[in-house]
């Protein structure tokens, strides 16, 4: 009898512990959870051309940014795709091509495979989350895009807890807040574990202006979370936006101390550099007191090991915010430079854009700044990211206008954003423009 994985396609091996253990680790990863990397070796020791276990280790090196070993991984299993289904064979394909960085090409053929076999849930993963291929595609209706996506496979998928995280998720970001949560609560009662479902969650209750909530519900979940795995840094930084709302500056910044500055957090580069400047800019930002020594030193460290160069246009808007606020002025005035002179980024020039106009704020020039990032903001859907992400961008807008004193400009913004949730913060920024 062939094997099958969790979603009823065919798996070509001989191994019932190969297919077991892939089974596992798939589970895993797609619930974002430590241990899929030992299953899949375990797989492959049972069976060293399973190819689709290949492929999914080179999948989850990838996340790890991991990429040389990706790559290596990705080869091996195109190696063997003669020797499996076309089904499988191009879901390895679609999958090496992200890792190759052709997202055009990979979504193209992502379309194609999803509407043959719409329950090939790692194929379907790749173009959903805010870094997926849909996210970094330079697209500003990417959130519609997901959305679209997913309501068109769900007549295949039933009460999935995968899946309904995804298309809770989608509507939550589209502001159907109410709906979205009922099926991410849904996913959740069906796997506790789903820590892209407490993510989802999380985003929910921000969405809604509920830091209350939000807190309450992120501090019960992620004790039962092990710290190495993916989003427990990113969650822990959740956790800390909410305590800031709620005016808790200090345990806000001893989250930060505990789970989220470089030396700690467990989360691949680019997900730990936006979590901790972005932290970091905010907490000057709305008020508080200053970085501690060495606070921004330590994240604009981790832009030089990882992201020393423009190119990678997430890791750009948020390497600019350490490079600004740590002084680092030449190194700003070069990420810049490097953006405006002819690298071709899906997102266009939003992204000098933003890195200008972080600058500027850096630098004490708010009307620059509020230039800058006032034209930018029309399309700041495009360079991906969640909403929670690219609001760090908005905020900064509105204290530019602020010092700058276009009070007007800042009072129109802030009353678009009250009359979609209530908000603290904005109700004492609306203030300072009477």
């Amino acid at each position: 009898m062939p094997f099958e994985d969790r979603f009823g396609l065919a798996l070509t091996t001989s191994s019932s512990a190969a297919a077991e253990n892939y089974v596992r680790a798939l589970d895993l990863m797609l619930s974002a959870n430590i241990g899929g990397e030992a299953l899949l070796d375990a797989a492959l020791d049972a069976d060293p051309e399973f190819a689709l276990a290949h492929i999914a280790r080179a999948r989850l090196l990838a996340v790890q940014a991991r990429v040389a070993e990706a790559k290596e991984a990705a080869a091996t299993a195109r190696l063997l795709s003669d020797r499996v289904s076309a089904r499988e064979a191009r879901h390895i394909e679609t999958v090496a091509l992200a890792i190759d960085g052709n997202g055009p090409r990979a979504m193209a053929m992502l379309e194609e495979h999803v509407a043959e076999f719409p329950r090939d849930a790692l194929v379907l993963s790749l173009a959903l989350g805010v870094f997926g291929l849909l996210g970094f595609s330079g697209r500003v209706d990417f959130h519609e895009a997901q959305l679209a996506l997913l309501e068109r496979l769900m007549p295949h998928w039933d009460e999935d807890w995968w899946f309904l995280t995804y298309l809770g998720w989608a509507r939550i970001e589209l502001g159907d807040i109410a709906a979205g949560a009922r099926e991410v609560e849904r996913a959740l009662d069906l796997n506790p574990h789903n820590a892209y479902a407490a993510h989802a969650r999380a985003h929910g209750y921000y969405e809604a202006g509920d830091a209350e909530g939000g807190a309450r519900f992120v501090e019960g979940w992620l004790p039962g979370y092990d710290r190495r795995s993916q989003l427990h840094g990113h969650l822990s930084w959740h956790l800390a936006l909410c305590e800031l709302a709620l005016g808790n500056a200090e345990r806000a910044r001893a989250l930060y101390a505990d789970a989220i500055r470089p030396a700690v957090s467990h989360a691949p580069p680019l997900f730990n550099l936006a979590d901790s400047a972005s932290f970091l800019w905010r907490w000057q930002l709305y008020g508080e007191s200053p970085p501690l020594n060495g606070e921004w030193e330590e994240v604009a460290a981790h832009v030089q090991r990882f992201f020393p160069r423009a190119g990678m246009h997430f890791a750009d808007i948020h390497a600019i915010l350490a490079e600004a606020a740590s002084s680092d002025d030449p190194g700003a005035r070069q990420r810049i430079a490097q953006l405006a002179g002819g690298l071709h980024l899906a997102q266009g020039p939003i992204v000098p854009g933003l890195c200008a106009g972080a600058a500027a704020f850096a630098r004490g020039d708010y009307a620059l700044a509020a230039d800058e990032l006032g034209a930018a903001l029309p399309q700041l859907a495009r360079v991906g990211g969640s909403h929670a992400q690219r609001e760090v961008f908005e905020d900064t807008f509105i204290a530019a206008a602020l010092r700058a004193g276009h009070y007007d400009t800042a009072r129109t913004r802030l009353a678009e954003r009250l009359a979609r949730r209530p908000s603290a913060r904005d109700r004492d920024w609306l203030a300072q423009t009477q």
